[in-house]
């Protein structure tokens, strides 16, 4: 019972990252825009900085493990097999629907998974 609690615990800390982490992508976007920042610039400022926040969020509260260039690379490996995996998704909610919103709100949950058992038993173990 008690390591099945330790587990939720571990889940709702990650999900909580996530979504801080979000907020720290649209609220350096917003404050970039407002500064007159081009949009591209902006948008990516927003993401790098997310995803800075995310991986150190996640390596010292998630898992508790040290940051290092190793993980951070590992970290970046599976972003990246998130982002194929979203864009799998969307391609085929396409192909089957006409429309691209419902594969990407299905692929969330799944992205979202695969993060977490990456990052537990990959990237951060």
């Amino acid at each position: 019972m008690l390591k099945l609690a330790a587990r939720h615990r571990q889940l709702l800390v990650y999900l909580v990252g996530g979504a801080l982490s979000a907020l720290v992508d649209v609220g350096f976007l917003q404050a970039l825009l407002a500064e007159g920042v081009d949009l591209f610039a902006a948008t990516s400022a927003g993401f790098a900085a997310g995803l800075l926040f995310n991986y150190t969020f996640h390596a010292r509260l998630t898992f508790g493990a040290p940051a290092s260039a190793f993980n951070f690379v590992r970290f970046l490996c599976v972003i990246a097999l998130n982002y194929a995996i979203t864009l799998l998704f969307v391609d085929m909610s396409v192909q089957w629907s006409g429309g691209a919103m419902a594969g990407k709100l299905l692929s969330l949950p799944v992205v979202t998974l695969n993060a977490f058992v990456l990052g537990k038993h990959w990237v951060f173990k």
